[in-house]
């Protein structure tokens, strides 16, 4: 036989062959791409074998039987629909698809859904780029990321496996794709929900609802498709800074309506108002002059607020806050969140507020000085400062008291003992006064000594005359010294009896002049004198004793008589 004989009698046995195939199959051909019903014959491993009524069995992996992201449950004996896909060979093998069947039935049922609008059913079962995939009884759509929630989810595991409606966005069966919303069912039941609760709002309404968002006046709460505004102020009775303090976005909480505006739809919510009035009775719990502890929650340029109890807060304004540290900014005495004692000192209920006093709850400490150190006390301190007029002498933690120029010594002039004195030295002094008002505090370093000058206090009063040393010539008078102890002063009219004796410069210095006392100054330690007046006096007291000039002497012999014993005393 040839070979073009041999190729056409083998051309010719192929075309009998898929004759025969074709008759012996029949009408079977017709049911390729079709969905029919099909018996579970027998589970064999992982496949399940399936009689559809045609000439051969067909065989199905058992993950088609498997829904998105289970485990099949499927048995012997169980009708289902099959896909026949087509013929494998020409051994009558057929290709059938569970899930293609079911992929068909459902493209059926969603295009309607789509058509009508109407929500479908699904179940998320795995993640993709952008998204998710979702099991819509069959056929696999895809969920974008921006569709999941109204709100971002950060945690979408909650949502995976279990059963719930979407939205279909849009379909092309061409191509095999289905795009679906989460969102858009929840915005449309959201707006449902708003709609009933904004008919039933009514101020004084108590609500639960959920931490939306925080911000730094307040919270969002979500009440169930309407959002309302919780201020700070109205989160809890206490001073809250931020309202991330109380709340956490996610958290329930139960809320009342405190305004609403129908027109705006702006509701105003309140937590605290559903809690007791911590101020309910606050002036008994708290009565004036009474001492308690407390938490210092803010300052300020004008003072510190201080927590008594949650929701209870009192100012303790700059100038009760310290008895010795004046025009200093709060915040360098107290700290915020430092405990501390405060005295009441005012209870206004009314208008919630309540003055404390923060020195006052520590004493006074010029009236605790003056119990440790009364009048008289010597006490020791460093020289902390020195001023033209005297030394401030740090006797206290925080207290000082001031020893005037003219305390320092008896013998020297105010300015000449000062610069005995050094800063930082440590010297002893003597309390002469303390005055709690005023807050001062007089101290004397001249009064550890006796004064020298006492007993010649004691011996001399006016009248009297003494003997005096000149000391210094000035053109007003003349500054003297008695008994080398007190000094005293003659006035220029007063240094002699006639005007044209009346100079100073008839002195000097370390002369012995005899004059009369006419003031003493027992606490400037000084005297004041006059030379005339003992002139004069002396003059009628010669009249006295000489006579007169009508007993017949003539003034010339009386104030000789006068004159001849004033010299030879």
């Amino acid at each position: 036989m040839t070979a073009s004989r041999t190729a056409a009698a083998s051309q010719t046995g192929d075309e009998d062959f898929a004759s025969l195939l074709d008759t012996y199959l029949g009408a079977d051909t017709s049911f390729a791409g079709s969905v029919i019903s099909g018996l579970v014959l027998r589970i064999e491993g992982d496949v399940a074998v399936v009689d559809v009524g045609l000439k051969s069995e067909g065989r199905i992996p058992l993950k088609e039987f498997a829904p998105a992201g289970g485990t099949a449950e499927i048995h012997a004996g169980d009708r289902i629909d099959i896909f026949v896909e087509r013929y494998e060979d020409r051994d009558g093998s057929i290709m059938l698809s569970r899930e293609k069947a079911r992929r068909e039935e459902a493209w059926v049922v969603l295009e309607k859904s789509h058509e009508a609008n109407e929500r479908v059913n699904g179940v998320i079962f795995g993640r993709v780029k952008g998204g998710f995939t979702v099991d819509l009884g069959g056929a696999v759509a895809f969920l974008p990321g921006s569709q999941v929630d109204i709100r971002p989810v950060r945690d979408v595991g909650p949502l995976m496996g279990s059963p719930q409606p979407f939205q279909i966005l849009k379909m092309d069966r061409a191509r095999g794709n289905i795009v679906v919303s989460r969102r858009a069912v929840l915005e449309e039941s959201r707006a449902e929900q708003r709609g009933e609760l904004v008919k039933s709002l009514s101020e004084g309404m108590v609500l639960d609802g959920t931490v939306k968002n925080l911000t730094d006046y307040g919270a969002f709460i979500d009440l169930g498709g309407v959002d309302g505004l919780l201020h700070v102020t109205d989160i809890a009775w206490r001073r809250v800074n931020h309202p991330s303090e109380a709340l956490t976005i996610g958290q329930p909480v139960k809320v009342q309506v405190i305004r609403f505006n129908s027109e705006t739809q702006r509701i105003s919510l309140g937590m605290k108002q559903l809690m007791a009035d911590p101020w309910d009775g606050v002036a008994i719990k708290y009565p004036v002059n009474a001492k308690f502890s407390g938490r210092v929650t803010n300052i300020t340029d004008y003072g510190a607020f201080v927590e008594l109890e949650p929701g209870v807060e009192g100012l303790v304004h700059v100038s009760e806050m310290s008895w010795t540290k004046k025009n200093v900014h709060p915040g360098k005495i107290v700290a915020t969140s430092q405990e501390v004692d405060v005295m009441i000192l005012d209870v206004d209920e009314p208008k919630r507020r309540i003055s404390l006093g923060l020195k006052q709850a520590q004493g006074n400490p010029w009236e605790l000085f003056l119990e440790a150190h009364p009048p008289g006390s010597v006490v020791e301190g460093e020289i902390r400062n020195i001023t033209e007029f005297g030394l401030f002498i740090g006797i206290g933690p925080e207290i000082d008291g001031m020893v005037h120029m003219s305390d320092l010594s008896w013998e020297e002039a105010g300015e000449a003992a000062m610069a005995k004195f050094e800063k930082g030295t440590v010297i002893k002094a003597k309390v002469l006064d303390v005055d709690v008002e005023k807050e001062r505090i007089s101290l004397g370093v001249k009064q550890l000594e006796a004064d020298p000058a006492a007993e010649v206090l004691d011996r001399v009063s006016k009248g009297d005359v003494v003997t005096c040393i000149v000391t210094q010539v000035q053109a007003n008078g003349i500054e003297v010294r008695v008994e080398d102890v007190l000094t005293g002063f003659i006035r220029r009219a007063e240094l002699a009896r006639d005007r044209e004796e009346q100079r100073a410069d008839r002195f000097s210095v370390g002369q012995k002049v005899e004059a009369r006392i006419t003031m003493v100054d027992r606490a400037a330690r000084r005297l004041a004198l006059t030379i005339k007046g003992k002139e004069i006096e002396e003059d009628r007291q010669a009249v006295v004793e000489y006579g007169s000039s009508d007993s017949g002497a003539s003034l010339g012999d009386i104030l000789g008589a006068a004159i001849r014993r004033r010299n030879q005393a």
